[in-house]
């Protein structure tokens, strides 16, 4: 291996929503530089096919389907990644879902699911995580927020509640950890081109909205003219959970 591809190598990450999108490339850029890898998501078959794709690399790779909504299936979740991986020294906290409608609309069962997914999974994972790293004197948190969490915006006040949640809780376990050898950052990404931006494009075209509209009206949004990419992030994931970054902590990384 180079040294560009060895940067994660020895290191062995817990990916959450890892099937697909943001998720799926941050596994395989932790692949590509040497990560052995458990990953997460709620269907099975979804994870089993992430894990084929990535079986061209040279490191261990297992997975676990859960619904994170649900805390025992996220205690039973960490038990796993514990008794394969007992060194296990990073976790990518990336799972979540965006529900969009006019704050009245939103139902409490919709807000309660959504919250659990979004913030309670983030922080019961970065609370087993973390007491595991403390045992072990090191480890890399990384939590996959939004620029949603830094700002406000229509039609999402609880997504975005949720996003500015977990950047909150990164701040302050980054505080709680930061001379245990353990550094807990996020990344708040724009608006990425995923399968959830095609479902809404989707949903927009069915309402009368074509398509192309719909993609020139995104693009107005963003400085750059154009949606991210789920490689972009992945790079900044893995700049994060490599040595070069032991020093920083605490921060909100916005790309």
């Amino acid at each position: 291996m180079s040294q560009k591809e060895s940067l994660l190598s020895g290191r062995t990450a817990l990916i959450t929503g890892a099937s697909r999108g943001i998720g799926l490339a941050i596994a395989e850029a932790y692949a590509r530089n040497g990560a052995n890898l458990i990953l997460s998501a709620t269907k099975e078959t979804l994870l089993e096919e992430a894990k084929h794709s990535l079986s061209k690399y040279d490191v261990e790779i297992s997975y676990f389907a859960v619904d994170l909504a649900d805390m025992n299936d996220v205690d039973r979740l960490f038990s796993f990644c514990i008794d394969r991986e007992p060194f296990l020294d990073t976790l990518v906290n990336n799972a979540g879902i965006h529900i969009g409608k006019p704050f009245t609309e939103y139902e409490m069962d919709e807000f309660d699911r959504l919250m659990r997914i979004n913030v309670y999974s983030v922080f019961r994972l970065t609370q087993l995580a973390i007491g595991h790293m403390q045992t072990i004197g090191r480890g890399k948190v990384i939590n996959i927020a939004s620029t949603a969490g830094l700002k406000e915006s229509p039609n999402q006040v609880p997504y975005n509640t949720s996003k500015h949640a977990v950047v909150g809780m990164t701040k302050c376990v980054a505080l709680e950890n930061a001379r245990n050898g353990i550094t807990v950052n996020a990344i708040c990404p724009g608006i990425v081109e995923t399968d959830l931006i095609k479902n809404v494009e989707s949903k927009m075209e069915s309402a009368g909205m074509p398509r192309e509209e719909f993609q020139q009206k995104i693009r107005e949004q963003i400085t750059i003219g154009r949606m991210l990419q789920p490689e972009e992030i992945a790079n900044i994931a893995v700049f994060l959970a490599g040595s070069d970054a032991d020093g920083m902590t605490g921060q909100t990384l916005a790309i």
